[in-house]
Protein backbone atom coordinates (compact mmCIF):
# COMPACT_ATOMS: atom_id res chain seq x y z
CA UNK A 1 0.00 0.00 0.00
CA UNK A 2 1.38 3.38 -1.02
CA UNK A 3 0.38 6.53 0.87
CA UNK A 4 1.31 10.04 -0.17
CA UNK A 5 1.43 11.65 3.30
CA UNK A 6 1.26 15.30 2.24
CA UNK A 7 -1.63 14.63 -0.13
CA UNK A 8 -3.50 12.57 2.47
CA UNK A 9 -3.21 15.22 5.17
CA UNK A 10 -4.44 17.92 2.82
CA UNK A 11 -7.37 15.75 1.74
CA UNK A 12 -8.31 14.96 5.33
CA UNK A 13 -8.43 18.68 6.12
CA UNK A 14 -10.48 19.48 3.02
CA UNK A 15 -12.93 16.65 3.76
CA UNK A 16 -13.32 17.87 7.33
CA UNK A 17 -14.01 21.45 6.23
CA UNK A 18 -16.38 20.35 3.48
CA UNK A 19 -18.42 18.27 5.91
CA UNK A 20 -19.31 21.37 7.96
CA UNK A 21 -19.94 23.81 5.12
CA UNK A 22 -23.20 25.75 5.15
CA UNK A 23 -24.33 24.56 1.72
CA UNK A 24 -24.06 20.99 2.91
CA UNK A 25 -25.54 21.37 6.38
CA UNK A 26 -28.04 24.21 6.44
CA UNK A 27 -30.87 23.50 3.93
CA UNK A 28 -32.39 20.63 5.92
CA UNK A 29 -32.86 22.92 8.95
CA UNK A 30 -34.73 25.77 7.25
CA UNK A 31 -38.13 26.44 8.86
CA UNK A 32 -41.39 26.94 6.97
CA UNK A 33 -42.09 30.52 5.83
CA UNK A 34 -44.26 32.46 8.30
CA UNK A 35 -47.53 34.30 7.71
CA UNK A 36 -45.74 37.57 8.29
CA UNK A 37 -42.27 38.86 7.48
CA UNK A 38 -39.02 36.92 7.46
CA UNK A 39 -36.04 38.81 8.83
CA UNK A 40 -32.64 37.12 8.47
CA UNK A 41 -29.93 38.27 10.86
CA UNK A 42 -26.64 36.76 11.90
CA UNK A 43 -22.97 37.07 12.69
CA UNK A 44 -19.84 34.98 12.40
CA UNK A 45 -17.16 33.81 10.02
CA UNK A 46 -19.76 31.60 8.30
CA UNK A 47 -22.49 34.27 8.23
CA UNK A 48 -22.11 35.12 4.54
CA UNK A 49 -22.18 31.51 3.35
CA UNK A 50 -25.13 30.72 5.63
CA UNK A 51 -27.06 33.73 4.33
CA UNK A 52 -26.28 32.72 0.75
CA UNK A 53 -27.71 29.24 1.36
CA UNK A 54 -30.86 30.77 2.84
CA UNK A 55 -31.32 33.01 -0.20
CA UNK A 56 -30.79 30.09 -2.57
CA UNK A 57 -33.30 27.84 -0.78
CA UNK A 58 -35.97 30.17 0.64
CA UNK A 59 -39.47 30.32 -0.81
CA UNK A 60 -40.92 33.80 -0.52
CA UNK A 61 -39.62 37.27 0.35
CA UNK A 62 -37.01 37.95 2.99
CA UNK A 63 -34.70 40.72 4.15
CA UNK A 64 -32.15 41.28 6.86
CA UNK A 65 -28.50 41.82 7.71
CA UNK A 66 -25.57 39.58 8.62
CA UNK A 67 -22.08 40.52 9.82
CA UNK A 68 -18.92 38.65 8.93
CA UNK A 69 -15.19 39.18 9.24
CA UNK A 70 -13.36 41.33 6.71
CA UNK A 71 -12.64 39.39 3.47
CA UNK A 72 -15.19 36.69 4.39
CA UNK A 73 -18.08 38.19 2.43
CA UNK A 74 -20.08 36.94 -0.55
CA UNK A 75 -22.46 38.60 -2.98
CA UNK A 76 -26.01 38.51 -1.56
CA UNK A 77 -29.20 39.66 -3.25
CA UNK A 78 -31.76 40.21 -0.48
CA UNK A 79 -29.77 40.17 2.75
CA UNK A 80 -27.43 43.04 3.55
CA UNK A 81 -23.86 42.04 4.34
CA UNK A 82 -21.48 43.99 6.56
CA UNK A 83 -17.82 43.12 7.10
CA UNK A 84 -16.31 44.08 10.45
CA UNK A 85 -13.37 43.57 12.79
CA UNK A 86 -12.38 40.23 14.31
CA UNK A 87 -11.05 39.14 16.79
CA UNK A 88 -10.98 42.72 18.09
CA UNK A 89 -14.32 44.51 17.55
CA UNK A 90 -14.55 47.77 15.63
CA UNK A 91 -16.97 50.57 14.74
CA UNK A 92 -18.32 48.71 11.71
CA UNK A 93 -19.42 45.81 13.91
CA UNK A 94 -20.94 48.14 16.51
CA UNK A 95 -22.91 50.03 13.86
CA UNK A 96 -24.15 46.82 12.21
CA UNK A 97 -25.17 45.32 15.58
CA UNK A 98 -27.21 48.44 16.26
CA UNK A 99 -28.85 48.07 12.83
CA UNK A 100 -29.71 44.44 13.56
CA UNK A 101 -31.45 45.43 16.77
CA UNK A 102 -33.45 47.97 14.77
CA UNK A 103 -34.50 45.34 12.23
CA UNK A 104 -36.02 43.07 14.88
CA UNK A 105 -37.69 45.80 16.91
CA UNK A 106 -41.47 46.08 16.63
CA UNK A 107 -42.12 42.71 14.99
CA UNK A 108 -45.36 40.78 15.48
CA UNK A 109 -46.14 37.21 16.48
CA UNK A 110 -46.68 36.21 12.83
CA UNK A 111 -43.15 37.30 11.90
CA UNK A 112 -40.04 35.10 11.83
CA UNK A 113 -36.50 36.03 12.80
CA UNK A 114 -34.02 33.57 11.32
CA UNK A 115 -30.74 33.98 13.18
CA UNK A 116 -27.56 32.57 11.60
CA UNK A 117 -24.74 32.26 14.11
CA UNK A 118 -21.21 30.89 13.85
CA UNK A 119 -17.85 31.30 15.54
CA UNK A 120 -16.52 34.84 15.51
CA UNK A 121 -19.96 36.32 16.05
CA UNK A 122 -19.13 37.52 19.54
CA UNK A 123 -16.51 40.02 18.36
CA UNK A 124 -18.57 40.99 15.32
CA UNK A 125 -21.76 41.80 17.27
CA UNK A 126 -20.02 44.62 19.04
CA UNK A 127 -22.72 46.71 20.72
CA UNK A 128 -21.49 47.74 24.18
CA UNK A 129 -23.82 47.66 27.14
CA UNK A 130 -25.06 50.98 28.46
CA UNK A 131 -22.37 52.78 30.40
CA UNK A 132 -19.32 51.34 28.66
CA UNK A 133 -17.63 52.23 25.39
CA UNK A 134 -16.39 50.30 22.39
CA UNK A 135 -12.87 51.24 23.50
CA UNK A 136 -13.54 49.52 26.84
CA UNK A 137 -14.69 46.37 25.02
CA UNK A 138 -11.60 46.42 22.79
CA UNK A 139 -9.31 46.67 25.80
CA UNK A 140 -10.98 43.75 27.57
CA UNK A 141 -11.13 41.68 24.39
CA UNK A 142 -7.39 42.07 23.69
CA UNK A 143 -6.52 41.19 27.25
CA UNK A 144 -8.70 38.07 27.20
CA UNK A 145 -7.19 36.93 23.89
CA UNK A 146 -3.68 37.02 25.38
CA UNK A 147 -4.60 35.64 28.80
CA UNK A 148 -5.08 31.97 27.96
CA UNK A 149 -8.77 32.12 28.89
CA UNK A 150 -11.00 29.50 27.31
CA UNK A 151 -13.63 30.52 24.77
CA UNK A 152 -16.34 29.79 27.33
CA UNK A 153 -14.68 32.10 29.84
CA UNK A 154 -14.18 34.85 27.28
CA UNK A 155 -17.78 34.70 26.17
CA UNK A 156 -19.07 34.76 29.74
CA UNK A 157 -17.40 38.15 30.13
CA UNK A 158 -18.44 39.35 26.68
CA UNK A 159 -22.11 38.65 27.43
CA UNK A 160 -22.01 40.89 30.49
CA UNK A 161 -20.53 43.79 28.52
CA UNK A 162 -23.00 43.57 25.64
CA UNK A 163 -26.35 45.10 24.76
CA UNK A 164 -27.11 42.31 22.26
CA UNK A 165 -25.57 39.05 23.50
CA UNK A 166 -26.71 36.74 26.28
CA UNK A 167 -30.25 36.46 24.87
CA UNK A 168 -30.85 40.20 24.54
CA UNK A 169 -31.29 40.01 20.76
CA UNK A 170 -34.07 37.43 21.10
CA UNK A 171 -35.90 39.48 23.73
CA UNK A 172 -35.81 42.51 21.43
CA UNK A 173 -37.40 40.44 18.66
CA UNK A 174 -40.29 39.20 20.83
CA UNK A 175 -43.13 38.38 20.09
CA UNK A 176 -41.77 37.22 16.72
CA UNK A 177 -40.69 33.59 16.57
CA UNK A 178 -36.91 33.24 16.67
CA UNK A 179 -35.23 30.31 14.92
CA UNK A 180 -31.49 30.08 15.51
CA UNK A 181 -29.21 27.99 13.31
CA UNK A 182 -25.70 27.49 14.69
CA UNK A 183 -22.34 26.29 13.45
CA UNK A 184 -20.49 25.40 16.64
CA UNK A 185 -16.86 26.33 17.21
CA UNK A 186 -16.85 25.76 20.98
CA UNK A 187 -15.86 22.71 23.03
CA UNK A 188 -19.04 21.09 24.28
CA UNK A 189 -21.26 22.75 21.63
CA UNK A 190 -23.18 24.83 24.19
CA UNK A 191 -25.48 27.17 22.19
CA UNK A 192 -25.18 29.79 24.94
CA UNK A 193 -21.42 29.98 24.39
CA UNK A 194 -21.38 30.08 20.57
CA UNK A 195 -20.89 33.77 19.67
CA UNK A 196 -21.97 34.55 23.26
CA UNK A 197 -25.54 33.38 22.60
CA UNK A 198 -27.37 36.48 21.30
CA UNK A 199 -30.63 34.52 21.12
CA UNK A 200 -29.96 32.02 23.92
CA UNK A 201 -30.85 32.40 27.61
CA UNK A 202 -27.85 33.35 29.74
CA UNK A 203 -27.37 31.34 32.93
CA UNK A 204 -24.06 32.95 33.92
CA UNK A 205 -23.76 35.73 36.49
CA UNK A 206 -21.86 38.95 37.07
CA UNK A 207 -19.94 37.06 39.74
CA UNK A 208 -18.83 34.52 37.12
CA UNK A 209 -17.48 37.34 34.94
CA UNK A 210 -15.72 38.99 37.89
CA UNK A 211 -14.08 35.72 38.87
CA UNK A 212 -12.76 35.20 35.35
CA UNK A 213 -11.22 38.67 35.22
CA UNK A 214 -9.63 38.11 38.61
CA UNK A 215 -8.38 34.65 37.63
CA UNK A 216 -6.39 36.08 34.71
CA UNK A 217 -5.45 39.30 36.52
CA UNK A 218 -6.93 41.52 33.80
CA UNK A 219 -7.03 45.24 34.60
CA UNK A 220 -10.47 46.77 34.18
CA UNK A 221 -11.49 50.17 32.82
CA UNK A 222 -13.41 52.03 35.52
CA UNK A 223 -16.77 51.70 33.77
CA UNK A 224 -16.32 47.95 33.30
CA UNK A 225 -15.28 47.48 36.93
CA UNK A 226 -18.40 49.33 38.04
CA UNK A 227 -20.63 47.25 35.77
CA UNK A 228 -19.20 43.94 36.96
CA UNK A 229 -19.77 44.97 40.57
CA UNK A 230 -23.49 45.20 39.85
CA UNK A 231 -25.09 42.70 42.22
CA UNK A 232 -28.38 42.77 40.34
CA UNK A 233 -28.41 40.54 37.29
CA UNK A 234 -29.29 42.42 34.12
CA UNK A 235 -29.53 39.40 31.80
CA UNK A 236 -32.96 38.52 30.37
CA UNK A 237 -35.02 36.08 32.41
CA UNK A 238 -34.29 32.55 31.13
CA UNK A 239 -38.02 31.86 31.49
CA UNK A 240 -38.93 34.62 29.03
CA UNK A 241 -41.45 33.32 26.44
CA UNK A 242 -39.08 34.03 23.55
CA UNK A 243 -36.73 31.31 24.82
CA UNK A 244 -39.56 28.87 25.44
CA UNK A 245 -41.13 29.35 22.00
CA UNK A 246 -37.98 29.72 19.92
CA UNK A 247 -36.11 26.95 18.14
CA UNK A 248 -32.38 26.27 18.22
CA UNK A 249 -30.49 23.84 15.98
CA UNK A 250 -26.77 23.16 15.76
CA UNK A 251 -26.35 22.38 12.07
CA UNK A 252 -22.60 21.61 12.15
CA UNK A 253 -20.14 20.87 14.93
CA UNK A 254 -16.51 19.80 15.43
CA UNK A 255 -17.37 16.11 15.76
CA UNK A 256 -18.94 16.17 12.28
CA UNK A 257 -15.63 17.28 10.79
CA UNK A 258 -13.65 14.64 12.67
CA UNK A 259 -16.06 11.86 11.73
CA UNK A 260 -15.89 12.84 8.06
CA UNK A 261 -12.08 12.71 8.19
CA UNK A 262 -12.18 9.36 9.98
CA UNK A 263 -14.48 7.92 7.33
CA UNK A 264 -12.17 9.15 4.58
CA UNK A 265 -9.15 7.60 6.32
CA UNK A 266 -10.86 4.22 6.63
CA UNK A 267 -11.74 4.36 2.93
CA UNK A 268 -7.99 4.52 2.28
CA UNK A 269 -7.16 1.69 4.72
CA UNK A 270 -5.82 4.02 7.38
CA UNK A 271 -7.14 3.35 10.88
CA UNK A 272 -8.40 6.54 12.55
CA UNK A 273 -8.51 7.31 16.24
CA UNK A 274 -10.50 10.34 17.36
CA UNK A 275 -9.06 11.69 20.60
CA UNK A 276 -11.84 14.21 21.10
CA UNK A 277 -13.68 17.15 19.57
CA UNK A 278 -13.40 19.45 22.59
CA UNK A 279 -9.74 19.42 23.57
CA UNK A 280 -8.65 22.56 25.42
CA UNK A 281 -5.50 23.73 27.14
CA UNK A 282 -2.23 25.42 26.22
CA UNK A 283 -1.34 24.55 22.63
CA UNK A 284 2.20 23.47 23.56
CA UNK A 285 0.90 21.22 26.37
CA UNK A 286 -1.70 19.60 24.11
CA UNK A 287 1.11 18.98 21.62
CA UNK A 288 3.12 17.07 24.22
CA UNK A 289 0.16 14.81 24.98
CA UNK A 290 -0.31 14.08 21.27
CA UNK A 291 3.42 13.36 20.94
CA UNK A 292 3.20 10.89 23.81
CA UNK A 293 0.37 9.01 22.10
CA UNK A 294 2.38 8.95 18.87
CA UNK A 295 5.33 7.36 20.69
CA UNK A 296 3.04 4.71 22.17
CA UNK A 297 1.90 3.77 18.68
CA UNK A 298 5.42 3.79 17.25
CA UNK A 299 6.87 1.63 20.00
CA UNK A 300 3.97 -0.57 21.09
CA UNK A 301 1.38 -0.43 18.27
CA UNK A 302 -1.14 0.79 20.85
CA UNK A 303 -3.92 1.89 20.93
CA UNK A 304 -4.02 1.28 17.15
CA UNK A 305 -1.71 -0.30 14.61
CA UNK A 306 -0.18 1.57 11.71
CA UNK A 307 -0.97 2.98 9.24
CA UNK A 308 -3.17 5.16 11.38
CA UNK A 309 -4.18 8.76 11.87
CA UNK A 310 -4.80 10.56 15.15
CA UNK A 311 -7.61 13.11 14.82
CA UNK A 312 -8.59 15.79 17.30
CA UNK A 313 -10.41 19.09 17.54
CA UNK A 314 -11.40 21.73 20.05
CA UNK A 315 -9.82 25.07 20.86
CA UNK A 316 -6.41 25.35 22.42
CA UNK A 317 -5.07 28.58 23.87
CA UNK A 318 -1.79 30.48 23.85
CA UNK A 319 -0.92 32.46 26.96
CA UNK A 320 1.41 35.34 26.13
CA UNK A 321 3.54 36.52 29.05
CA UNK A 322 4.08 40.26 29.41
CA UNK A 323 7.75 39.56 30.11
CA UNK A 324 8.54 38.03 26.71
CA UNK A 325 10.64 40.21 24.46
CA UNK A 326 10.21 40.25 20.67
CA UNK A 327 6.92 38.39 20.59
CA UNK A 328 6.49 36.99 17.10
CA UNK A 329 3.65 36.00 14.81
CA UNK A 330 1.67 33.16 16.28
CA UNK A 331 -1.53 31.19 15.91
CA UNK A 332 -2.53 28.36 18.21
CA UNK A 333 -2.40 25.66 15.50
CA UNK A 334 1.07 26.66 14.33
CA UNK A 335 2.21 26.80 17.97
CA UNK A 336 0.78 23.32 18.59
CA UNK A 337 2.69 21.98 15.60
CA UNK A 338 5.94 23.69 16.55
CA UNK A 339 5.76 22.18 20.03
CA UNK A 340 4.91 18.82 18.45
CA UNK A 341 7.90 19.10 16.10
CA UNK A 342 10.21 19.81 19.00
CA UNK A 343 8.90 16.78 20.88
CA UNK A 344 9.01 14.31 17.95
CA UNK A 345 12.19 15.42 16.20
CA UNK A 346 13.40 13.46 13.16
CA UNK A 347 10.87 10.62 13.35
CA UNK A 348 10.67 9.26 9.75
CA UNK A 349 7.18 7.77 10.01
CA UNK A 350 5.24 10.76 11.33
CA UNK A 351 3.46 13.50 9.37
CA UNK A 352 0.97 16.04 10.73
CA UNK A 353 -1.28 18.97 9.99
CA UNK A 354 -2.79 21.43 12.45
CA UNK A 355 -5.13 24.04 11.00
CA UNK A 356 -8.18 26.10 11.84
CA UNK A 357 -11.27 25.12 9.87
CA UNK A 358 -12.09 28.78 9.21
CA UNK A 359 -8.84 29.18 7.26
CA UNK A 360 -7.43 31.72 9.73
CA UNK A 361 -5.03 30.69 12.49
CA UNK A 362 -5.50 33.46 15.04
CA UNK A 363 -5.02 36.73 13.15
CA UNK A 364 -2.65 35.54 10.43
CA UNK A 365 -3.20 34.70 6.76
CA UNK A 366 -2.67 30.96 7.22
CA UNK A 367 -4.97 28.20 8.40
CA UNK A 368 -2.10 26.41 10.11
CA UNK A 369 0.96 24.40 9.14
CA UNK A 370 2.25 20.93 8.28
CA UNK A 371 5.00 18.79 9.78
CA UNK A 372 6.98 15.94 8.27
CA UNK A 373 10.06 13.77 8.82
CA UNK A 374 12.35 16.46 7.37
CA UNK A 375 10.99 19.41 9.36
CA UNK A 376 13.47 19.18 12.21
CA UNK A 377 16.50 18.63 9.96
CA UNK A 378 15.55 21.47 7.61
CA UNK A 379 15.13 23.77 10.59
CA UNK A 380 18.61 22.87 11.83
CA UNK A 381 20.08 23.41 8.37
CA UNK A 382 18.62 26.92 8.35
CA UNK A 383 19.71 27.61 11.94
CA UNK A 384 16.11 27.90 13.13
CA UNK A 385 16.05 27.33 16.87
CA UNK A 386 12.74 25.61 17.68
CA UNK A 387 12.95 26.50 21.35
CA UNK A 388 13.52 30.18 20.62
CA UNK A 389 10.62 30.39 18.17
CA UNK A 390 8.37 28.57 20.60
CA UNK A 391 9.35 30.75 23.54
CA UNK A 392 8.57 33.90 21.52
CA UNK A 393 5.30 32.48 20.16
CA UNK A 394 6.66 32.92 16.63
CA UNK A 395 5.45 29.67 15.08
CA UNK A 396 4.14 31.45 11.98
CA UNK A 397 7.61 32.73 11.12
CA UNK A 398 9.18 29.33 11.78
CA UNK A 399 6.92 27.48 9.35
CA UNK A 400 7.03 30.36 6.90
CA UNK A 401 10.82 29.99 6.70
CA UNK A 402 10.34 26.30 5.88
CA UNK A 403 7.50 27.05 3.42
CA UNK A 404 5.26 24.75 5.45
CA UNK A 405 2.36 27.09 6.18
CA UNK A 406 -1.12 25.97 5.10
CA UNK A 407 -2.92 28.81 3.32
CA UNK A 408 -6.49 28.23 2.19
CA UNK A 409 -8.05 31.66 2.47
CA UNK A 410 -11.38 32.04 4.28
CA UNK A 411 -13.39 28.80 4.22
CA UNK A 412 -16.57 30.58 5.42
CA UNK A 413 -17.27 27.92 8.01
CA UNK A 414 -15.80 27.41 11.46
CA UNK A 415 -15.71 24.42 13.81
CA UNK A 416 -12.33 25.45 15.19
CA UNK A 417 -9.11 23.42 15.37
CA UNK A 418 -8.44 20.36 13.23
CA UNK A 419 -5.43 18.18 13.89
CA UNK A 420 -4.40 15.05 12.01
CA UNK A 421 -1.23 13.08 12.78
CA UNK A 422 -0.49 10.36 10.24
CA UNK A 423 1.74 7.49 11.34
CA UNK A 424 3.06 5.18 8.64
CA UNK A 425 4.10 1.53 9.03
CA UNK A 426 7.76 0.53 9.26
Amino acid sequence: MSINPAKMLNELFQVAVGAVSADRCLPAFLPSPPKGKTIVIGAGKAAASMAKVVEDNWIGPLSGLVITRYEHGLDLDQIKLVEAGHPVPDEAGAKAADEILGLVTGLGEDDLVLCLISGGGSALLAKPASGITLSDKKQINKALLHSGATISEMNTVRKKLSAIKGGRLAVTAYPAKVVTLLISDVPGDDPAVIASGPTIADHTSMADARNIMEKYDIPLPAAVAQMLQNRGEDAPDPEHPVFQNGKVDIIAKPQDALQAAAKYARKHNIEPIILGDSIEGEAKDVALVHAGIVRQILVHNEPVKTPCVILSGGETTVSVSKDIQNIGRGGRNAEFLLAFAKAIGNEPRVHAIAADTDGIDGTEDNAGAVFGPTTYARAQAQSLDLSDYLQRHDAYSFFDELEDLVKTGPTRTNVNDFRAILILPE
